[in-house]
């Protein structure tokens, strides 16, 4: 489901006519060549789409109405070449509705020092035209990337290579439905917010939907399907006994799939692109939806418990970023406060997806003592060592805040028999007592979508595309300096 083949990116070029033909011809040449590249096998995930040098407003402002209206296009590498005059840009930038990202390079990547001449450097000028160009973006309040770098460097390829993955998840974005079973858990704060405010800024719809809804897919489904979905089941997971034919819960598997293929119909026909459950309403169902949520995750739905629908919208778009690799829906359950081994166990009662487990998920059943339904069937699994991150969008009043920790994922240190839940452990970054108190002084939910793909210059790069405010527990943050951003952020916003 999660795809960015489609998408492409305009590569477009600053210069003038003050040069002559022929520096505008090397300009051009320069730029081809650049999209190569850029083009070849998979630097970039998207299509690279080589435009015309622009030399002069009319151009721009065409080029600009051009890819405001492509849906393929999901936004501008620009790169001023050689010095072009700013103000030709005021008409295009002023239109710009898609993101862009100003790459600040040039063709050479070293001085010809005992060559230098003055031809050389009216055609190489990146270094002033780039200021020119910057000059003006920022006059203009607009939002943007820039990448300094050789064009050929890996540092250089790798951010334009994520930058094309968070323009693809905004572009996936607008107009996404996100669909809710149900309405958000009772009394429960964190998970509210503003839709209405959520479609002008973010660009998806939320909707909800009564359980009955779902319920009628749910029942429409043939034993056949049932059937063959169970085999899917048997080749991706390891299946407890008790689940197989002839097994005491064989029925409770059968039933999971039932809800499974009911789902997945409900989200198809409704071209959905993210959902929410509550175990508050489950009219109509046996069981909650734990296996057919995590298997719905895995392939590229985002997902919110108890009607989160900000972090469905998130997870989807993170899903995205990631090509639907290792990245998840995740809660903040519990801690290990040994002193000098501070570590963090993140799980959910059922819904954590796959795609993030170390080894072969194992499906199991097992009671669950809210939701007052019948014992439901998940996947159970650990999550491996590495890099990873958890991001939280929050609806402050009067702005979405989208806040991000990192976090060093650890092995469980002893196994977990009695536990029936996928899990992760984790050491915050910089340590737990600084992102826990970073993270509750920023407002931060318990929900959170987790990555160990998506980083977080890719959803710095996400707020500043949706301008929405950024903020970031890492292994620089200290809780001063932390609330004293707050603080900041809290005027900049009233004040804007």
């Amino acid at each position: 489901m999660v795809s960015v083949d489609n998408y492409e990116v305009w590569f477009v070029t600053g210069s003038q006519h003050l040069y002559g033909e022929e520096t505008l011809h090397q300009v051009a040449e320069h730029s081809k060549k650049i999209v190569e590249f850029f083009d070849e096998g998979d630097r970039i995930p998207v299509k690279v789409i080589y435009k015309p040098v622009m030399t002069n407003a009319e151009a721009i402002r065409d080029l600009v109405l051009a890819a405001n209206a492509k849906k393929s296009c999901i936004g501008l590498i620009t790169w001023m070449h050689t010095f072009s005059p700013a103000r030709i840009w005021i008409p295009g930038l002023t239109l710009l509705q898609k993101p862009f990202v100003h790459l600040h390079t040039q063709f050479n990547r070293d001085i010809p020092w005992s060559e230098i001449d003055m031809d050389f450097m009216n055609l190489n000028q990146s270094a002033h035209g780039g200021r020119e160009f910057g000059f003006m973006a920022s006059r203009l309040r607009k939002n943007r990337k820039v990448v300094v770098g050789y064009w050929q460097d890996d540092t250089v390829v790798k951010q334009l290579s994520d930058w094309s993955l968070v323009a693809a998840a905004w572009q996936d974005s607008q107009g996404a439905k996100i669909a809710r079973f149900g309405d958000n858990m009772r009394q429960v704060a964190v998970t509210e917010g503003d839709k209405v405010e959520a479609e002008i800024k973010l660009g998806y719809n939320v909707n909800g939907y009564a359980l009955g809804d779902l319920a009628a897919y749910v029942n429409q489904v043939q034993e056949q399907e049932i059937n063959d979905l169970i085999e899917v089941y048997k080749e991706e997971y390891n299946i407890v006994e008790e689940l197989l034919v002839n097994g005491q819960y064989y029925d409770s598997l059968r039933e999971a799939a039932r809800i499974e293929v009911g789902m997945r119909a409900f989200l198809e026909d409704g071209d959905f692109k993210g959902f929410t459950t509550n175990f508050e309403n489950l009219y109509g169902l046996k069981q909650l939806p734990g296996l057919a949520v995590q298997r719905l995750m895995a392939d590229g739905y985002g997902f919110g418990a108890e009607g989160d629908w900000k972090t469905a919208a998130l997870l989807r778009a993170m899903k995205v970023m990631a090509l639907g690799k290792e990245t998840a829906f995740m809660e903040n359950y519990t801690y290990n406060l040994q002193p000098g081994n501070m570590q963090e166990l993140g799980a959910h009662m059922l819904e954590v997806c796959p795609s993030i487990a170390a080894a072969k998920p194992t499906v199991e059943i097992h009671p669950l003592s809210i939701g007052d339904k019948a014992d439901p069937v998940r996947l159970v699994f650990n999550v491996g060592p590495g890099k990873g991150l958890n991001a939280s969008l929050i609806d402050m009043g009067n702005r979405f805040r989208l806040l991000v920790n990192e976090v060093e994922v650890i092995s469980p240190e002893h196994d977990l028999p009695k536990l029936p839940v996928a899990r992760a452990v984790w050491k915050p970054l910089p340590n737990l007592r600084t992102a826990a108190a970073a993270w509750i002084l920023a407002g931060g939910a318990h929900h959170s979508g987790f990555s160990k793909v998506v980083t977080a210059e890719m959803l710095e790069d996400y707020a500043e595309i949706a301008d929405i405010e950024f903020l970031v527990i890492d292994s620089a943050t200290k809780i001063r300096d932390f609330k004293k951003e707050i603080k900041w952020n809290d005027i900049y916003y009233k004040i804007r």
